[in-house]
């Protein structure tokens, strides 16, 4: 009887040395599938997020290109204000309609007339325009925090899945008093895929994240470069006002 459960064993086990990829997947331990199917679905969400924010700075790019050659072409800012309307399509024209918006309110409570109200407009025009930045730039960071998070966990999850699967070996040693090859290859097997697949959701998100911060960072040093020049322009145009 033990025999037979031996050879049972072990046969089974060489039908899994045989298996595909896809098989010895269907056939892991449930923790095992748990974990691999938590890294590839945040492999997955990684990626996408990857394509959404690699296009993303890439349309805003060229929209803060198409902008500044307006907003320096020489034209006047009322009208530009007008073109752009209350709906901005993107951070920078977002900051140039916060403070213009700011400019024609005051203006048309009579606030650029003294020299009290002056300073204040002058003050409120940059806080508009910062607390628009700061806004602007949270919204470009959503998603962000995943990448980092999976960028420094997946290993570990994938760490963890080998472990279990090197235990499942260790048992199916002991279950068939049998080391050879066949026996703890599944396990193996197993653990080298888990960990395989979280280097294979880690590595590109680590990637992805800094390149996407350092876009991010330029994008959000060119809007702050912006507000300081309008603000400069904006605050002459109060001198001459008064």
């Amino acid at each position: 009887m033990e025999q037979a459960v031996l050879e049972g064993a072990v046969g089974q086990a060489l039908g899994h040395s045989q298996m595909s990829l896809t098989s010895l997947l269907l056939g892991a331990d449930w923790v095992v599938k748990t974990v691999m199917l938590i890294l590839v679905v945040a492999s997955v969400w990684c990626w996408a997020i990857i394509f959404d924010k690699t296009l993303r700075f890439r349309r805003l790019q060229k929209r803060a290109n198409k902008f500044e050659d307006e907003f320096w072409s020489g034209g006047s800012l009322e009208e530009l204000y007008d073109r752009i309307g209350q709906q901005p399509t993107d951070p920078m024209t977002a900051v140039f309609s916060a403070a213009m918006r700011e400019w024609r309110r005051s203006s048309a409570r009579g606030l650029v007339y003294s020299e009290t109200g002056r300073s204040s407009l002058r003050d409120r025009l940059e806080r508009v325009m910062q607390v628009t930045v700061a806004r602007e730039i949270e919204r470009l960071e959503r998603y962000m925090m995943f990448l980092a998070s999976v960028g420094s966990t997946a290993p570990f999850i994938g760490l963890f899945g080998t472990v279990w699967g090197v235990m499942n070996s260790f048992l199916a040693i002991g279950a068939t008093k049998q080391t050879s090859l066949a026996v703890v290859a599944p396990g193996i097997a197993e653990a080298l895929f888990a960990t395989a697949l979280g280097l294979v959701a880690a590595i590109p998100a680590v990637v992805a994240y800094n390149k996407l911060s350092n876009d991010l960072g330029r994008y959000a040093g060119r809007m702050e470069t912006f507000a300081g020049e309008f603000i400069a322009i904006l605050s002459r145009q109060i001198e001459e006002t008064g």
